[in-house]
């Protein structure tokens, strides 16, 4: 089916079409709407008469805030893979490369309010933030015309996930197990980012591959927020078989997204869900029980492992539910080697780690690639940075960095954390500004962008001879208030036709060369070394 289309952003009452079991009542994948109760779908909150996209914003009526291209321009629009309430998705397919990816057309006269606005906003800017994850649909882009907003990503061709369950039952725990390890991998890079999904569940994922259980990818960001650490939600959003209890009370956290992994993970093994009723209503009473069937097949032949962490994922209480680090490191995830028996740093960190590893060259021409991102694209890292820089000064000190990610998950020792420090700190002004925790935690997917890479290298190249010389890097240096750099080696490292100056290639050979494998290092205590000596610069 495609990247099917959901509603197009976090609207609470959006209705869903799928063939569902027999076994499941109608209001299995319908979304819940404040006050929402009884067996039929829930009724959307009032609207004031005439409302639209145009009255929310003014007569611009510009969803996004920006001018965009014309999609028309760029892609060719095919035939309909997925209807939601809200718009549909569409095969499309670039017109410059012939690459065929889904793009979900929003209908602007369908977002009644400032909030309906800022929903969609708020989808876009997170698949920006969780991009490069390859469990997560990539975005391609966001664009506006008079009447659409269209959002381009990446195509699932193999179906969802949801009909594997339908068509199976239920899976081998082996299977279970790695499409689990998946699912909370995904929970965990959102978590580690400051992103609360809020609406898991088994229609949320594709397959990008129909005859691979495990190419998984989580496509619908709608009802998902920012968070900060701490930080409690009362909105009451989600599906009724996955919500948690919590979610009920309107007291809740990120820890509402492992419950529903949890549910998820029951459904797999058993193919019907843990709380089970014929209302909507009769769901939720059922749900604050928190009593979970393992007497009914096939639960008697289910590994005890396998239902140790049923119980541990569906804790009642979510301050003792396990969170999705200590998850994947389950005994039953982790047999059979379907997953790493070591412990998993919060995104953040491994992209701090990967900076420190690249060399100088490589970190400044990732500055300029930063600073030309759009703000979609790094509205989440703003986030984090206003988080941690808790005096408002504009830069990150050691004591916040330090706060801020113990906050975020970090086990790090205080050594480690002052390398990091050093490391992002380009200009040794002993304090980490926007523009270096930008640069620092931006994902490296960016840098294999063509446009991104042209960019970095018409900054660096001046003249616009096609080469990068000793000359033109110690301006850039300059520009970037960069000391102690060693230029000759900066060149010899990168310049591998040995002519004293860099081209183009070798300048993207250097760019995409270790941006895998080099999260779990972290740098010198002295920025002040030579590339030859660095990590990660052979």
């Amino acid at each position: 089916m495609g990247n099917a289309c959901r509603g197009g952003s976090t609207f609470r009452t959006r209705y869903l079409s799928f063939d569902r079991p027999s076994s499941l009542p109608d209001t299995a994948g319908d979304e819940i709407s404040p006050g929402g109760g009884g067996g039929g779908p829930p009724i959307p909150p009032m609207r004031r008469s005439g409302a639209s996209a145009a009255d929310a914003l003014g007569s611009a009526a510009s969803v996004l805030g920006h001018r965009t291209p014309n999609i028309r321009d760029l892609y060719v629009l095919g035939r309909k893979l997925g209807q939601g309430q809200f718009g549909t998705t569409y095969l499309c397919t670039d017109a410059a490369t012939g690459v065929e990816y889904a793009c979900k057309s929003i209908s602007k006269r369908k977002l009644l309010s400032k909030e309906d606005v800022e929903d969609v906003r708020r989808e876009i800017q997170i698949m920006h933030h969780l991009s490069g994850h390859k469990n997560v649909v990539a975005i391609k882009g966001a664009y506006e015309d008079p009447l659409y907003v269209h959002i381009v990503m990446e195509l699932c061709a193999g179906g969802e996930l949801f009909d594997r369950i339908i068509q199976r039952g239920h899976y081998s725990e082996r299977k279970a197990a790695g499409l689990t390890r998946i699912i909370v991998g995904v929970v965990e890079a959102c978590h580690s980012l400051g992103v609360m999904h809020r609406d898991l569940k088994p229609e949320n994922f594709l397959l990008v591959n129909k005859d691979d259980d495990l190419s998984l990818k989580a496509i619908d960001f709608g009802l998902s927020v920012f968070f900060k650490p701490g930080q409690i939600f009362t909105d009451v959003v989600g599906s009724p078989y996955y919500v948690a209890p919590e979610v009920l009370c309107k007291h809740y956290g990120p820890e509402a997204d492992v419950w529903t992994a949890g549910v998820i993970l029951y459904i797999l093994l058993s193919g019907v869900p843990p709380f089970w009723a014929e209302t909507q209503q009769g769901i939720f009473d059922a749900v604050l029980k928190g009593v979970i069937d393992f007497d009914s097949d096939p639960w008697p032949v289910i590994s005890e492992s396998a239902k140790d962490l049923i119980r541990k994922m569906l804790c009642s209480q979510p301050s003792d539910r396990l969170t999705a680090h200590e998850v994947l490191c389950h005994p039953w995830i982790c047999e059979n080697g379907v997953a790493p028996d070591r412990a998993l740093d919060p995104a953040v960190l491994s992209r701090l780690k990967q900076f420190s590893a690249m060399n100088k060259l490589k970190k400044m021409a990732l500055r300029v690639i930063a600073e030309s991102l759009s703000e979609e694209e790094i509205a989440g890292l703003r986030e984090m940075f206003i988080a941690m820089d808790t005096d408002n000064s504009g830069a990150i000190t050691f004591d916040e960095l330090k706060a801020g990610l113990r906050r975020y998950g970090s086990t790090l020792k205080d050594t480690e954390i002052r390398d990091l420090m050093e490391a992002a700190d380009v200009d040794n002004s002993g304090t980490i500004d926007y523009g270096e925790f930008i640069a620092a935690t931006v994902h490296l997917n960016k840098l294999e962008r063509e446009e991104h890479l042209v960019a970095a290298f018409q900054y660096f190249d001046k003249d616009g001879s096609g080469y990068i010389t000793v000359d033109e890097l110690q301006q850039a240096c300059k520009e970037q208030n960069m000391e102690d750099v060693y230029l000759d080696d900066v060149i010899r490292e990168v310049d591998q036709d040995n002519d004293g100056r860099i081209d183009y290639g070798e300048f993207v050979a250097m760019m995409t060369k270790g941006n895998m494998g080099l999260g779990r290092r972290t740098m010198r205590s002295s920025m002040n070394i030579s590339m030859r000596d660095a990590p990660g610069a052979h």
